[in-house]
């Protein structure tokens, strides 16, 4: 029976990818992707031409999934590929997903890189519970109000942010609580990542481009913190 690969790709240096996602995209009949014109790029640095390509993205997931569930219908294999990263992730490809699994059809997932576990990894969360947000809402006021519940909960949370937002989403963490301890990781696996560390004031104030793709992880409130929210953290943050 035909299958849907739901494969990870690079979310910024493109020799991350798995040898397994290589060798998926090679075999399949059809590449579906959330922007053709990347994947293509993606595919020509991998070696990979002949194939087929064709676009799901969040403005037509829905009736994209269709033709895609009619394409395995005729004995095809397709893979899915967001812009980076895995799909499903803050990225297209739930809905595609759930359509092709209601139609009876496999899913088979290729794992690969994901920014919110890099993230993590090279965070220092002595915890082991988080909470994953992704993008928050662009609505000032919303934003906030969900930015309250998060700060509330005792442990960490991950945020995706673009460059146009994160300054004034940093701004509001600084304002509700900053006492939080927060790594800060910018275009993270590219040529220019980088990794700022402390309160939101602090890494405000050694943020000096604001430019590429942001995510970044508040840790759980410290039993200082905790305690007594007048005095500061006795975290130290190393970079």
């Amino acid at each position: 029976m035909s299958r849907l690969y739901v494969v990870a790709t690079p979310i910024g240096n493109l020799d991350d990818i798995t040898v397994r996602a290589v060798n998926v995209l090679k075999e399949v009949d059809v590449i579906a992707c959330e922007d053709t014109r990347h994947t293509q790029g993606l595919l020509n640095h991998l070696g990979i031409t002949g194939k087929r390509i064709i676009a799901c993205h969040a403005h037509n997931e829905t009736a994209s999934s269709q033709g895609i569930i009619r394409l395995l219908q005729q004995g095809l294999d397709v893979a899915y590929c967001s812009d980076a990263g895995t799909p499903g992730v803050s990225d297209p490809g739930s809905i595609l997903v759930k359509a092709v699994r209601s139609a009876g059809f496999d899913i088979v997932p290729v794992p690969g890189a994901s920014a919110c576990v890099t993230l993590v990894s090279a965070a220092g969360m002595t915890g082991k519970t988080f909470t994953f947000e992704g993008f928050l809402s662009p609505k000032s006021g919303k934003r906030r109000k969900r930015l309250e519940e998060l700060l509330t909960r005792n442990e960490a949370f991950i945020v995706y942010e673009s460059p146009f937002r994160i300054v004034k989403t940093l701004e509001e963490i600084r304002n509700l609580d900053n006492f939080r301890q927060i790594v800060l990781g910018r275009e993270i696996t590219k040529a220019f990542e980088q990794f700022l560390c402390g309160t939101a004031s602090e890494i405000l104030s050694q943020l000096k481009t604001v430019k590429g793709e942001f995510a970044f992880i508040v840790m759980p409130p410290s039993k200082t913190e905790e305690n007594d929210s007048e005095n500061e953290s006795d975290e130290v943050c190393s970079q």
